[in-house]
């Protein structure tokens, strides 16, 4: 082909575009499309984390995993979680809870150190959050962590179910903490169990180690007289530690809220005051979470600052 006397080779400029298309199609592939950690896993258990060791981190970047659809977290009231901790140099892991307990914390910098503050703040109920961590030199931690965060319920949620008769009423205040009526009647003489909220977690077995908000009062008058709710953080139990639970909250669901009233002839197990010793008490309980003895060993502490 011929234009102003030159020779112009048609063949050779389709072969040099060609070149071109494959040289940016292989530029692309070799683009990053995915996250340096990729988590995955189902809701209520541990997680799987993925990424290359060892992993190159120098500062602390966090990612929602998935949001939450709970109540929002309150600065400075507790948050409760689950924790899966790795060291990013060869992602090995360090600590976590999903076998133990969750683990509560206060929602404040001071509690939690600046990252870990830094990655709740602002987040809700039922959010899994990562964080990625550079080595710390205010810490212990001499190498980065990926950090994956379960943020559960401080408080019982789901359907409300209407009391029998002649059971207290219960009033629930802004934040959960219950009062009760008294009824002005005698009480039940045999261990008596009412649901007043049907959760729709895992069952509670024999055995079982159990994290819960509760509050105990006095059948005759209302008084309270044991409660987590001053502080708002839960506390987690070994069921057989509790005489009364035990039989109580067998089968009863993750997410509930139980009264359970007890007659004087069970020993109490969580209130070891003498000045109440004879009368019929009013538990009312959340229960938040429950893992078997087998994987419970006991509580785990949570990542603080540089973890």
């Amino acid at each position: 082909m011929q234009a102003g006397g030159e020779r112009i080779d048609v063949r050779r400029i389709v072969a040099l575009c060609a070149a071109a298309v494959l040289l940016l199609a292989g530029c692309g592939d070799n683009a990053p499309e995915d996250p340096e950690v990729v988590v995955t896993g189902e809701v209520d258990a541990p997680p799987t984390v993925t990424y290359r060791t060892p992993l190159k981190v120098s500062e602390t970047t966090r990612e929602t995993v998935w949001e939450g659809t709970g109540p929002d977290l309150v600065d400075g009231r507790p948050v409760l979680l689950d924790f899966w901790l790795e060291n990013a140099n060869d992602a090995s892991l360090v600590k976590e809870s999903y076998t133990s307990s969750p683990t509560p914390r206060m929602l404040t910098e001071e509690d939690l150190g600046k990252d870990l503050y830094a990655t709740l703040s602002g987040q809700q109920v039922g959010a899994r959050l990562v964080q990625i961590s550079p080595a710390s030199s205010a810490s212990a931690t001499s190498y980065p962590t990926v950090t994956v965060l379960d943020v559960l319920p401080t408080r019982a949620s789901g359907e409300p179910v209407a009391p029998r008769d002649g059971m207290p009423a219960v009033t629930l205040s802004e934040d959960g903490a219950p009062t009760i009526t008294p009824t002005g009647t005698e009480p039940p003489t045999d261990l008596t169990v009412q649901p007043l909220i049907r959760g729709t977690g895992q069952q509670i077995s024999e055995g079982d180690v159990i994290t819960v908000q509760y509050s105990g009062f006095t059948w005759s008058d209302g008084q309270e007289i044991d409660t987590t709710w001053t502080s708002g953080s839960p506390q987690t139990f070994t069921l057989s530690d509790v005489p009364a639970w035990s039989e109580a909250l067998l089968e009863q669901s993750v997410g509930s809220q139980v009264m359970v009233v007890v007659p004087p002839s069970y020993a109490l197990g969580v209130t070891q005051s003498e000045e109440f010793a004879g009368q019929t008490v009013v538990f009312v309980i959340d229960l938040l979470a429950t893992r078997s003895p087998s994987a419970s060993p006991a509580p785990t502490a949570a990542p603080t600052e540089g973890e």
